[in-house]
């Protein structure tokens, strides 16, 4: 009774992470295959040598699956109860999915995945507690959604909503029926090089001033310029900038 007991109580801590959960999946099947192995060798079967031959391969399949889940989804490798608080564990989360779309920028230097955890750190924590409502919510207007993969991740992490469209007028489509706390375009679509700029006046001629913010492939200070005189709030190609810039300006229309 006692070791159920204490199986039971080791079973509950392993659950408690993806990677504790592998390992009473490991304790499991080996345990399952003594109870066989015992029940074959005393009946003398020829199988029993199938079921050592599976004993033996079995630590090799584990193992390659486990060195492909650390090269490929290290950050969710963990759970919540393994770190000091909730806050440190978005932060992993965040800091993984920034750091990976960085991966795309050639010029990203290596000291910005220490700004990025510093700035998970700080709107986690007031961001992943908000009630779902239109001031959590962001248009994302790009005709090659799978580009941003990572970024979007970035912000579902901390509570925020991701709607997409594919084109200027598909994000009108969006807005007609629903507000949102800010839009990110891309620049360059099918429609034309800077259909961006096309988005953006549309919306400031309607009279519409949510902040907009260009996710595109240059963050040079003539874009810059250009965007405000457009009247929109910013341009950058660097996930981390955009992650930051984005995210305060949820949380400032949140607290005005």
């Amino acid at each position: 009774m006692n070791s159920l007991r204490g199986f039971s109580d080791a079973a509950g801590k392993l659950s408690r992470n993806p990677l504790g959960i592998i390992a009473l999946f490991i304790v499991l099947v080996y345990g399952m295959a003594s109870l066989v192995t015992a029940v074959i060798g005393s009946s003398g079967s020829n199988e029993l040598y199938y079921l050592v031959y599976f004993l033996i391969f079995f630590p090799v399949l584990v193992l390659v699956a486990f060195l492909w889940l650390v090269s490929q989804h290290s950050d969710k490798l963990y759970g919540p109860g393994d770190f000091a608080n909730e806050d440190n564990f978005m932060a992993l989360r965040i800091a993984a999915s920034l750091g990976a779309a960085s991966a795309k920028l050639e010029n990203e230097a290596a000291h910005d995945i220490e700004r990025i955890v510093n700035s998970a750190r700080l709107v986690a924590p007031s961001q992943s507690k908000q009630p779902s409502n239109w001031k959590n919510k962001i248009l994302w207007v790009d005709d090659r959604p799978q580009n941003n993969t990572y970024e979007r991740r970035a912000f579902e992490t901390i509570g925020i909503e991701i709607t997409t469209a594919l084109s200027t007028q598909e994000a009108f489509d969006r807005l007609a029926g629903n507000q949102y706390a800010v839009i990110i375009s891309d620049m360059e679509r099918k429609e034309g090089p800077r259909e961006g700029y096309v988005l953006l006046d549309k919306l400031r001629g309607n009279g519409n001033g949510t902040p907009l913010f260009f996710y595109a492939t240059s963050n040079a200070p003539e874009h810059l310029r250009e965007t405000i005189e457009h009247g929109g709030q910013g341009c950058t190609n660097n996930p981390s900038d955009l992650f930051e810039m984005v995210t305060r300006k949820v949380i400032e229309g949140q607290r005005g």
